[in-house]
């Protein structure tokens, strides 16, 4: 019940504050390039970790990561600072991918070589290019993307939100990249079994409706982002239920990123998860625009990956005698 959190930022600190009050894990080891900002994090959850379940929490170096079952790769340029808050811009995420390719060339053989046996849960933005430049690296498929389970939870609340409801009692899901390109299963989603256009309130258009809510979740980071400066709490939330289901040999049914055959790519659909990582990837129905706009959004992240993979033969070649 080890667990590995590398990256000592906003959205690390955020992961190591969620181990520690949710019980998940008996020992806690937090890695960054910058040992003091590692210990700073370690040593002020350590203070109010006594009022929680009992956990061994400390700072490390990469071989401290010895005998984690999980790794929460966490490090990496954010949003903020890797100038991707722009909401016109169709990229997204994607923005960061070169710079943060780098430092997962540099960061996972490190991890791999001190905890080989750990599925590793990449966090960092973008994560579905980067879990499939971490599984190349890492060379086997343990390797998980916290994919699109918080847009799919951002999706349960905006609805339930506008329909007056608990969010508990939605079911709505998002698939494919966590990005921009993201689908949106409007033909499944449902509020106590009810289809939402049949849960609307009289007099409201689902159009409007749909606007409103795709508008909200799309743009959710952003709108924390330009509040708090960085979308930490809900993305550390969620990284540490996918990594107690792995812990837990839970088996659950995640909506988070994994490399899919089929599509050629890391992306999300229903998962799940258990000790392994995800052992099998269901396909939910889907309208036809649904099932097409998720080919499209494969074919967002094939081109990611492949241009990460040629950023990264450059870099190798261009550092050769």
């Amino acid at each position: 019940m080890k667990v590995g959190v590398v990256g000592a930022g906003r959205v690390g600190a955020a992961c190591a504050l969620a181990l520690v009050t949710r019980g998940s894990a008996r020992e806690i080891v937090i890695v960054d390039r910058t040992g003091a900002r590692a210990k700073a994090v370690a040593t002020d959850l350590r203070y109010g970790a006594p009022l929680g379940p009992e956990v061994a929490l400390r700072d490390g170096d990469y071989s401290d990561l010895a005998g984690a079952s999980v790794v929460l790769v966490t490090a990496g340029v954010n949003e903020k600072s890797g100038g991707a808050t722009d909401r016109t811009d169709p990229e997204g995420r994607l923005k960061l991918l070169d710079t943060n390719a780098g430092v997962y060339r540099d960061m996972v053989p490190r991890i791999v070589e001190a905890a080989p046996e750990a599925v590793l849960l990449v966090v960092t933005d973008p994560p579905d290019p980067l879990a499939d430049l971490a599984r190349s690296l890492a060379g086997h498929d343990r390797v998980l993307s916290t994919g699109t389970l918080l847009d799919s939870l951002r999706f349960r609340v905006h609805l339930a939100e506008r329909l007056g409801v608990s969010a508990a009692s939605v079911e709505a899901l998002v698939v494919g990249e966590h990005g921009t390109s993201e689908v949106l299963l409007w033909s499944s989603a449902r509020v106590g079994g009810v289809p939402i256009a049949e849960a609307l309130p009289a007099g409201m258009s689902i159009d409007e409706f749909r606007k409103g809510v795709e508008h909200d979740v799309r743009y959710a980071n952003i709108a924390i982002i330009e509040g708090n400066d960085a979308s930490q709490f809900g993305i550390g939330i969620v990284s540490v239920r996918i990594a107690e289901a792995v812990l837990r040999d839970e088996r659950t049914v995640f909506p988070i990123g994994a490399f899919n055959g089929e599509y050629g790519v890391t992306l999300s659909l229903p998962s799940v998860v258990g000790r392994q990582g995800v052992s099998r990837i269901l396909e939910p129905a889907m309208s036809r625009e649904e099932r097409q706009a998720l080919r499209e959004s494969a074919e967002v992240l094939r081109k990611a990956v492949q241009r990460a993979a040629r950023a990264g033969s450059t870099a190798t070649g261009s550092s050769r005698p």
